[in-house]
């Protein structure tokens, strides 16, 4: 469980790229999926225990209330991943809409205190956050081009991955995150290219300050002190306004190959 963290793949929407314009009485799974995006994104799926991120049946429930599936996987781990989704396409088929949400932190500078910053926590770092992006995102990708459009676009899906304002304004010890989640942000367009021509959409949105679980382990204090920074709202961004902006580009066919900050225009300083 080293490297487990969160992707969301949500089966049997192909449809939902175009859900607001196109969808019918005749389709109320397919209806009722989308108008759950921001719930099954905002669903905390971790909980802490100890020093470490653990998931818990909070993913299982979720997955019964829904009628979806939960899979576990090292995101880090290409087999890891290519079973999961397989576990997931057993019983719900192709997913049609793929967000990536994988990604840890680490704090350290280029060099300190006469030592260079720790190799193993650099390579981890961008082996989950990068590779981990790569993984869900080629292997989701690989099995929507063999599936059927779903608009007269010709449409199959598309993939949305979680990159952070870190890849722009990256503060003093984020070399490594930064890094990591620059990489998300460069992929982006390049991979909507080789996608295109199988008609898959790849965007990327890059939060700001955020309440997440690991913001959740921080005092109140530093909390409110941490919004407080952002220009406006002043606050931290909830999950559900990240579901809210997937849900718009899973609904918006002309989003794709961008990066959209999300982040009350907030600049980070240095530190």
């Amino acid at each position: 469980m080293r490297h487990i963290r969160c992707f969301l793949a949500v089966a049997r929407v192909g449809s939902v790229t175009h859900a607001a314009r196109q969808l019918n009485s005749s389709q109320p799974a397919v209806s009722r999926t989308l108008a759950e995006i921001e719930e099954i994104i905002g669903v905390p799926l971790f909980e802490r225990t100890g020093r470490g991120v653990a998931l818990t049946e909070a993913g299982e429930k979720l997955a019964a209330e829904l009628g979806g599936v939960f899979a576990k996987v090292d995101v880090s781990d290409p087999e890891s991943v290519a079973a999961g989704f397989e576990k997931i396409r057993a019983k719900n088929g192709q997913e049609r809409i793929m967000v990536n949400c994988a990604g840890i932190g680490t704090i350290g500078k280029t060099v300190s205190r006469g030592e260079v910053h720790d190799a193993g926590k650099f390579a981890k770092t961008l082996m989950v956050n990068t590779a981990g992006t790569f993984n869900c995102a080629s292997q989701s990708a690989l099995g929507m081009t063999e599936a059927e459009p779903v608009t007269a676009d010709g449409e199959r899906g598309v993939i949305i991955n979680t990159a952070s304002v870190a890849a722009f304004d990256g503060q003093i010890g984020q070399v490594a995150y930064a890094a990591s989640k620059g990489a998300v942000v460069g992929m982006t367009l390049p991979m909507a290219r080789d996608l295109s021509k199988n008609g898959i959409r790849v965007m990327t949105i890059a939060p700001g300050l955020f309440f997440t679980p690991m913001m959740e382990g921080l005092p109140e204090e530093a909390q409110q002190s941490l919004g407080a920074q952002v220009p406006f709202p002043s606050r931290l961004g909830q999950p559900s306004e990240y579901a809210a902006m997937a849900k718009h580009i899973v609904e918006n066919s002309m989003l794709n190959g961008e990066v959209i900050r999300l982040d009350g225009a907030i600049r980070m300083a240095p530190k």
